[in-house]
């Protein structure tokens, strides 16, 4: 009776052993097949299918492939960001507005006349949609004037405090999130492809670093902008060649302008701070043309141009006749459209919704 007892309570516990051994097999089962479907990674799905979809995903093969491939450390893309990466129109650009908040909302701050000058001129070129020809460089030439003796750090707080609030003309949205969100996901695909991604602007490089926070996973030594003189604190008007950085240095604007990156001067900032042809290019405009036709220009590697088109009037503040002459300029050039309209499914996501300009 003994002996049967104990082949019974033996049975129970390899039966016990059996289950356990079991379960935790089909959880490992569970856990690799959850891995699995983590890993399983799927391009461009904020895009709709159609030709720049697939020119994207195919330009990625090619290079990757043993016929064409391109090694890793020549993956290099460069993007513009307003009207590329970040909304251009809301109802204006973004350093455009904050010149504008400065001057006129910002009661720490004495403007002078030329300043009021020029905001009331950036503030007629939003509502009236049309831009002087003068005006960008005007901004450009006084725009440091207005952060004279702040510290790098305090001008990137201002920035901060400044994208927090409300975007203007969408709802739903605030001034620093404005990104859109199927390029976004580009940046993603190309940096999951090995790609070294730069950020070349019109706009002050100090803002843009600090524009991308959270937003753009790339290094700030790879955003080049517009560029005004910084001086240490204690420089006190003394050359930098001459003067030595002492313990107690902070770095400061001095109010010059330096350098507008834009046109054939994107080209010289991409030859001074990559130091290599890019083999893709997105931009937006004009200003982006001469960049998209030296990443074509003679590449030893295969290399595509794309631009953004303006042709969203529902979801954004699109301008028709703005898209149409890119188009043109894409046709001429060579250039790969990115349709705002028909290739993205979403800008900024379902929640965001453009206000009509008097709201």
């Amino acid at each position: 009776m003994i002996t049967l007892i104990s082949i019974i309570i033996a049975l129970f516990a390899l039966c016990t052993i059996f289950i356990f051994l079991y379960i935790d097999a089909k959880n490992d089962d569970d856990d690799d097949n959850d891995e699995k479907k983590e890993d399983t990674y799927i391009p461009l799905k904020l895009w709709n299918d159609g030709e720049t979809k697939k020119k994207l995903i195919q330009f990625m093969e090619k290079i990757t492939s043993e016929k064409n491939f391109v090694p890793k450390e020549d993956r290099i893309a460069v993007f513009d960001l307003d009207g590329t990466l970040f909304q251009e129109t809301d109802l204006t650009y973004d350093d455009w507005k904050l010149y504008y908040y400065r001057v006129y909302n910002d009661s720490t701050f004495n403007s002078t006349p030329e300043q009021k000058e020029i905001a009331d001129a950036i503030d007629a070129s939003s509502k009236e949609g049309d831009m002087p020809d003068d005006l960008n460089i005007r901004i450009a030439e006084t725009y440091a004037q207005l952060f004279n003796d702040m510290t790098l750090e305090e001008y990137a707080q201002y920035i901060r405090d400044f994208t927090s609030k409300p975007a203007d003309g969408y709802t739903n949205l605030k001034r620093g999130d404005a990104f859109y969100k199927p390029m976004l996901e580009l940046i993603e695909y190309l940096q999951k492809n090995d790609f070294n991604v730069y950020i070349t602007s019109g706009t002050d490089r100090f803002q843009v670093r600090t524009v991308i926070e959270g937003h753009i996973n790339i290094p700030p030594c790879n955003v080049i902008g517009s560029d005004y003189r910084v001086v240490a604190t204690n420089q006190n008007g003394a050359k930098g060649y001459e003067y030595e950085y002492q313990k107690d240095d902070d770095f400061k604007f001095e109010g010059e302008f330096l350098f507008k990156n834009l046109k054939t001067h994107k080209i010289v900032g991409i030859i001074r701070e990559i130091g290599k042809q890019p083999i893709l290019a997105f931009g937006n405009s004009g200003g982006d043309g001469s960049m998209a036709n030296y990443v074509l220009n003679e590449n030893k590697y295969d290399s595509l141009a794309f631009m953004v088109i303006c042709d969203d009037t529902e979801r954004e503040r699109g301008n028709p006749s703005k898209a149409e002459k890119m188009k043109r300029n894409c046709e001429t050039n060579g250039w790969i459209p990115i349709s705002m309209k028909n290739d993205w499914k979403t800008i900024y996501g379902e929640n965001v919704k453009r206000k009509d300009i008097n709201e």
